[in-house]
């Protein structure tokens, strides 16, 4: 393997900005038009009985393994806001073997779940196993921090002496905050950031404005960069899809 190209996107539980219409369907077509190795999703739906009910073409299967089907053969997910008729959380699909799985909860109150899934894939052309982190943090500052301390603590324990990491997400970080904290304490370089010198703007998918979502590495060297937004993905989701191609240092 010379490059593997890397894809964070939220999907807004697979409807378009404001809920207007059901875009997973076109969400699965445009997503594999991309060609990415390791996917990293936001806000997937696992299980929701109303839409089931109310959406004649909702998927029959959680919405990880309806947009991994016949492309990705390994997937994670990791259920983070759990209720009465379903739950959603992170995912992540390979088309590399996935070696281990965890979620951890780092949700900071209880009106917002979070947590980190956290994936040990093995890339070939790589020494060791990559330590995949995809994340979905909070909307305050306060919390954020936390969320950021708990991720750098987990990857220090797990992933120690420079092993190999990819963490990307909806950072929800419009002042890049997280830069200070990721990168000085686990040496790892934002993509965008390497190419363009600012992080990517991804919110709103018409014309984002708010740079929110990341993809941060380390033991990779970045090649090229693209933010994925107006048509026809603001009729997909209200973030940008950020794709990164990277190559093993």
């Amino acid at each position: 393997m010379s490059t593997l190209r890397i894809c964070t996107y939220n999907i807004h539980k697979g409807f378009s900005q404001f809920n207007r219409r059901l875009s997973i369907h076109d969400l699965r077509e445009r997503l594999r038009l991309l060609g990415a190795d390791v996917v990293f999703l936001q806000e997937v739906q696992g299980m929701h009985l109303r839409h089931a009910q109310q959406h004649a073409n909702w998927p029959g299967v959680p919405q990880h393994e309806f947009l991994a089907r016949d492309m990705w053969h390994q997937t994670a997910y990791g259920g983070n806001a759990i209720y009465d008729h379903g739950h959603h959380g992170n995912a992540i699909l390979s088309r590399h073997p996935i070696l281990s799985q965890a979620n951890q909860d780092v949700s900071d109150h209880r009106f917002e779940s979070r947590g980190l899934l956290h994936c040990e894939i093995q890339v070939a052309g790589v020494a060791s196993p990559v330590h995949c982190v995809c994340v979905h943090l909070g909307l305050t500052a306060g919390s954020r921090r936390r969320q950021m301390a708990a991720l750098v603590r987990r990857l220090d324990e797990l992933a120690p002496n420079g092993a190999p990491v990819i963490i990307a997400g909806d950072f929800n970080d419009w002042r890049n905050h997280a830069d200070d904290c990721l990168t000085d304490q686990l040496g790892v370089t934002e993509a965008f950031v390497s190419i363009r010198g600012r992080p990517a703007r991804s919110f709103p998918s018409t014309l984002p404005v708010l740079r929110l979502d990341r993809i941060y590495v380390r033991g990779f060297a970045v090649d090229k960069v693209e933010v994925h937004y107006g048509q026809p993905w603001s009729r997909i989701s209200d973030h940008a899809a950020l794709t990164a191609q990277l190559r093993p240092q």
